[in-house]
């Protein structure tokens, strides 16, 4: 009864955790592109503000996008006893891969499918959020 309490807490306690440090790694390496991108655009303060509106919209669909791939990757980890660091490590990068190939532009075409920068951001990002989960609630599954 109490192992099973325990898991009731850990787990969301764990993906919480695990959330915010892939949304951190994603903050940090996206904001080091994005300086990179601002510093080629020079002083055109258009240019910039609509940037500014593509990141808040990028922000929005990754909250939105990566919450059901990362759910899936913790219950077969949980109901399967999974207790690797691989496999949540490896799971948390291909849940967060998959969002670039998953957010898509008004006329339907993927965003930055061959960036291949961005794929290793959110891949990045991915890794971070697994490690953290597993250092948390995997570890014990």
């Amino acid at each position: 009864m109490m192992r099973a309490l325990g898991r009731l807490i850990l787990v969301p306690l764990g993906l919480l955790l695990g959330a915010l440090a892939a949304l951190g790694v994603l903050l940090t390496l996206g904001l080091e592109a994005t300086t990179h991108a601002v510093s080629s655009i020079g002083d055109n303060v258009d240019q910039i503000l609509v940037l500014m509106d593509l990141g808040f919209g990028v922000i929005s669909v990754v909250a939105a996008a990566s919450i059901v791939p990362a759910l899936l990757v913790v219950i077969v980890g949980e109901i399967g006893r999974i207790r690797s660091a691989l496999y949540y490590v490896l799971g948390g990068g291909i849940a967060m891969a998959v969002i670039p190939a998953l957010a898509k532009v008004g006329g339907g075409a993927p965003i930055a499918t061959g960036n291949a920068r961005l794929w290793t951001i959110f891949a990045t990002a991915g890794f971070a959020g697994g490690l953290v989960y597993w250092l948390v609630a995997g570890r014990r599954a």
